[in-house]
């Protein structure tokens, strides 16, 4: 596992099970959202979305915490795992309810130092929220499919749970370096 695509739908956790899979297995992680937002959410060209995730995904080591349409071709041909977080729609919406108001109460910044606003999150059709219920039985069925096809060419994990997340991490090796003298 030196190239692994943690897929999910939007809430369920991708970046900070992406983040920690990169420590703990002494991986690079790169954030799409900072590959595809530049400052003042000015979204990134679909050619140089393209070109950033080829160029990353061209190394022999990472993790990314996403795969948009537009360039998901490119991860699937490298990677050697994808961490599929199957999380039911209560929880992951709850989970992204909840992250979307500490954003803004917290005015924390995001992707490339961007901010959510009460606006964008809560009136826009843009909003994450209006998106997680757009994008959520595609995503869910997606995994599934590649899950149950014995000629999909990437081994696959779908963790259904927290609890199914944190035992599959916990049994994974630590390489970080931490404790070690």
């Amino acid at each position: 596992m030196r190239r692994i695509l943690v897929y999910g739908v939007t809430g369920s956790g991708k970046t900070t099970l992406a983040r920690a899979l990169g420590t703990r297995l002494g991986l690079p992680y790169h954030s799409i959202d900072d590959l595809t937002w530049e400052p003042g959410w000015v979204a990134v060209s679909e050619q140089r979305q393209r070109d950033r995730v080829r160029d990353i995904c061209a190394t022999d080591e990472w993790v990314i915490d996403s795969a948009y349409g537009i360039w998901r071709d490119i991860p699937l041909a490298r990677a050697d795992l994808i961490v599929g977080l199957d999380l039911p729609r209560w929880l992951s919406f709850g989970r992204l309810l909840r992250r979307t108001v500490r954003n803004i109460v917290g005015h924390r910044p995001l992707c490339n130092g961007n901010h959510e606003t009460w606006r964008e999150a809560f009136l826009s059709y843009e909003s994450i929220l209006v998106w997680h219920f757009k994008s959520f039985k595609r995503k869910r069925r997606r995994m599934r499919a590649w899950q149950a096809d014995p000629e999909f060419p990437i081994a696959i994990v779908l963790l259904r749970s927290p609890r199914e997340v944190r035992r599959w991490f916990a049994a994974l090796p630590d390489r970080s370096g931490a404790g070690h003298a």
